[in-house]
């Protein structure tokens, strides 16, 4: 069949659908020539599409941002920095806090949700969910539970003991009765029996202090004696320091021998567990330290570490499916970190007095190194695991983006 002769157009169509068309087309034409305008205005040009950025994910996320979130704030580790951060991504969407009803959540006692503002225990009625709890307290997953889902992103962060120690005397001088008793760090790290009490008031800040904030037990011998006039023998931290349990993610507390250590309690469905109190141990056995480091792996789903802080800012977003700007700010207290040596891990540069004063403060907080060495080597497997190459490239973006919000934010680009 032929194509259609006008003539046998107008016959098939009639004049009067013909018009009909055209005015449809005409009523089209003019409406587009009249918002045309309004919608080029509204799709950028060329000229103003930036420079695509180094991303953490890929460019077509299949993740959804991650906004329920436990973060156990360390003393003297960083984790203000990190506070700042959650409260800035917080008050941006809208989310909602656990803030203290007091102060620290009753610290150094251990958490409790009743000490949480606007917390009511679920007795039929509505309870407004919470979306961050990130203040100090003394972890207690069990009461953590009480108020936050157990699918949030559990994470905290760890710092050298001997940096930590160093920042910790200088703090807590006050507060301390073994830092206050004693003229200086070097004197209470060469015989720190000669200050340090368990349970005198303040003295959780002088000894194992990261592992005091997790929440951790320690054993009876490590516990209040006061009155003692034989403290028990320190371990060997050579020995500690090679029966750290090798570095890995996911639940590992079944792999330990249940006969040789106290027994998690479950209370979660996702294997997240609470400590039951321990009958006996010894504070030198690898079985106790390996216990607590497999606990912690079945808990926490990233520990950052101080000495590493923009790669665990980025590994953070990537594990949050953030973006990079939700995690650019800038570090409190940075120019004191820097003169206490938040780098003393690698022990490069140091005088031989302060690598003697390195070692003695990593013995004496003999269980924080081995939270210490055991989380830095996740980071790091978790590095591997995330690309090196990849890292270096987002760290670098990161550290360029704060350059120049600290150019628009802050007098001269610096802290104040």
């Amino acid at each position: 069949m032929g194509p259609l002769s006008p003539a046998r157009t107008l016959r098939l169509w009639g004049p009067r659908s013909l018009g009909v068309a055209l005015g449809v087309f005409m009523t089209i034409g003019f409406a587009l020539q009249l918002l045309g305008g309004p919608f080029q205005r509204r799709l950028p040009g060329p000229q103003l599409r930036q420079p695509s950025a180094p991303s953490l994910r890929p460019a077509l996320p299949s993740c959804a941002p991650r906004q329920r979130l436990v973060f156990l704030k360390t003393h003297k580790s960083g984790s203000s920095s990190v506070l700042s951060l959650l409260h800035r991504y917080g008050d941006r969407h809208g989310l909602r806090f656990a803030l203290p009803a007091r102060y620290q959540f009753g610290y150094p006692r251990l958490f409790q949700a009743s000490r949480v503002k606007g917390y009511r225990p679920q007795t039929g009625g509505t309870q407004i969910p919470f979306h961050i709890l990130c203040h100090h307290m003394r972890f207690n997953l069990k009461e953590v539970l009480q108020v936050m889902p157990s699918d949030s992103f559990f994470f905290s962060i760890v710092r050298d003991p001997a940096a930590l120690a160093r920042s910790a005397f200088s703090y807590y001088k006050s507060t301390s009765s073994a830092f206050r008793k004693s003229p200086s760090l070097a004197a209470f790290l060469a015989n720190p029996r000669a200050f340090y009490r368990p349970g005198a008031r303040g003295d959780h800040y002088a000894r194992n202090l990261l592992w005091f904030d997790f929440g951790l037990p320690f054993p009876p011998e490590k516990r209040a004696k006061r009155g003692s006039l034989h403290p028990p023998r320190d371990p060997d931290p050579r020995q500690l320091q090679v029966q750290v349990l090798p570095s890995g993610a996911g639940p590992r507390a079944q792999t330990l021998n249940p006969n040789a250590l106290i027994h998690p309690v479950s209370t979660v469905a996702d294997h997240r567990s609470q400590i039951s109190s321990p009958a006996s141990f010894d504070l030198g056995s690898s079985s106790f330290i390996q216990w607590g480091l497999a606990w912690l792996d079945s808990v926490f789903d990233l520990v950052m570490v101080a000495e590493y802080f923009d790669e665990s800012l980025v590994l953070l977003a990537d594990a949050l499916c953030w973006g990079l700007d939700d995690v650019v700010g800038f570090m409190h207290n940075a120019q004191a970190g820097r003169k206490q040596g938040l780098s003393t891990v690698s022990n490069s540069g140091l005088t031989a007095e302060d690598r003697q004063l390195t070692a003695r403060a990593r013995a004496w907080n003999n269980l924080d190194w081995a939270l210490y060495v055991h989380f830095n080597r996740s980071l790091w497997a978790r590095i591997e695991k995330y690309g090196q190459r990849r890292l270096q490239t987002a760290v670098a973006e990161l550290r360029a983006r704060r350059e120049a919000l600290a150019k628009h934010c802050l007098a001269g680009g610096e802290g104040f």
